[in-house]
């Protein structure tokens, strides 16, 4: 009984954490992808709705995003896309996102490197960072994401462990907690209700 309850209670938080918006809008999930970004001029190209990667984009049809550099980590978007900043900046490139953030029309959106430190937006070494995106879908309308990548004890050690893009065109998306903490989330709910 009590797996029962729990499966419909994971089933509903799994349900809630997919579907975003409108009745018809949908989150497509590129879930542990683990897209490693090579320390090279060249990076990873990525085409979000495909899930294509290559080293070159002339290798991925329609590529949107591509992270790279041997000394730093830089975006490099193609046309009509780019990479979120952090709330309330307005140059620079990608944003280390807070949960909660929403990804749309309303954003600043840009490229280049990002910038390592401990002020709010910035990225940190040796932890999981939150950046969101906006892409030219297949469909020649524009589409808001965003990913997590793990980065090492080097700003050249990276790996994009998560995508996620939203199905209808010019409709956001919110950063949700990883679907791990979910469970952890609703387990120690779980034992709260039990220990009454």
């Amino acid at each position: 009984m009590l797996s029962n309850r729990l499966a419909k209670h994971f089933g509903a938080a799994a349900a809630a954490a997919v579907v975003v918006g409108s009745a018809n809008a949908a989150v497509v999930a590129w879930e542990n992808c683990n897209l490693v970004i090579p320390a090279t001029i060249d990076g990873l190209y990525i085409n979000v709705e495909t899930q294509a990667t290559g080293s070159a984009g002339s290798v991925v049809a329609g590529w949107d995003i591509n992270p790279y550099s041997a000394s730093s980590l830089t975006w490099y978007n193609a046309t009509g896309t780019g990479m979120m900043r952090y709330p309330g900046v307005t140059t620079g490139s990608a944003g280390n996102l807070a949960v909660g953030t929403v990804i749309g029309a309303t954003g600043s959106y840009g490229s280049g490197a990002v910038v390592v430190g401990a002020a709010a937006g910035n990225w940190q070494l040796n932890a999981t960072n939150i950046f969101g995106f906006r892409f030219v879908g297949a469909d020649g309308l524009t589409h808001y994401g965003y990913g997590t990548m793990a980065v090492g004890s080097a700003i050249t050690t990276r790996t994009i462990t998560n995508l996620y893009y939203e199905n209808v065109a010019a409709t956001g998306i919110t950063v949700l907690p990883a679907p791990g903490a979910l469970a952890l989330l609703g387990l120690a709910g779980l034992a709260g209700r039990r220990r009454r």
